[in-house]
């Protein structure tokens, strides 16, 4: 295909050939999630997914002994919103966070502030499923040096009487994914029976050890 382009000092389009196709550009990705974000059309999509969470946690706690659910913690319980929005959508482990809403926000930094929200549809389910006699267990990647602030975050954002907080070993090298789904099969051998796992990657579901798995959206970012 060609397109006249305006070269500088010259007031002649060039033609230059420019392939039919092209590659999704990143910036405009970005964009294109902040305006998911921002319009509300996240927000319901959220809401969608905790609903039919809910809808089944409510209509299967009564048919079974020791029902519990199993939750993710960032972006499923806790939104990041402004640390993501601050890195532009990039993972900075390390620093400080002291600028916000203006970036670098470290990522360990952003946690110990304590400002991470609820997410409302979860919090819902969370309530409803303990009003059902549903234990609920927090399952999450964070790492065990976080266990005071974590646990101080859920609670200010409004989660109190969970069954469990479970986090990663310092030394715990297994993927998502494994670490996850071995966490589950040891709430079973306690006699419980997960009836929901509900999470915003993948691989917070992957492995079983749950009679059905809800998946949140979240296009900021991927943990296989």
């Amino acid at each position: 295909m060609l397109v006249a382009l305006l070269t500088p000092g010259s007031a002649v389009g060039q033609a230059v050939d420019i392939p039919t196709s092209q590659p999704p550009n990143l910036g405009d990705l970005k964009q294109q999630i902040r305006e998911y974000q921002r319009s509300g059309a996240y927000d319901r999509d959220l809401a969608a997914v905790a609903a039919a969470a809910q809808a089944f946690v409510e209509q299967r706690a009564g048919e079974v002994s020791k029902p519990a659910l199993v939750l993710d913690i960032d972006e499923t319980s806790l939104s990041n919103w402004p640390q993501l929005e601050a890195n532009d959508f990039g993972y900075i482990p390390k620093g400080p966070c002291r600028n916000l809403p203006e970036g670098p926000c470290g990522s360990l930094a952003w946690d110990f502030t304590l400002r991470a929200k609820a997410i409302e549809p979860t919090l819902a389910l969370f309530n409803a499923a303990k009003a059902k006699g549903v234990s609920v267990f927090f399952i999450t990647g964070r790492r065990e040096s976080e266990r005071r602030v974590t646990a101080a975050n859920l609670r200010a954002a409004g989660y109190h009487g969970w069954a469990g907080l479970v986090m990663r070993e310092p030394n715990d090298k297994r993927s998502i994914a494994d670490y996850k789904s071995g966490e589950r099969a040891k709430i079973e051998v306690k006699g419980y029976l997960i009836i929901a796992n509900m999470g915003d990657q993948p691989s917070d579901l992957a492995g079983g050890h749950a009679e059905r798995g809800f998946l949140l959206p979240d296009p900021f970012y991927r943990i296989p």
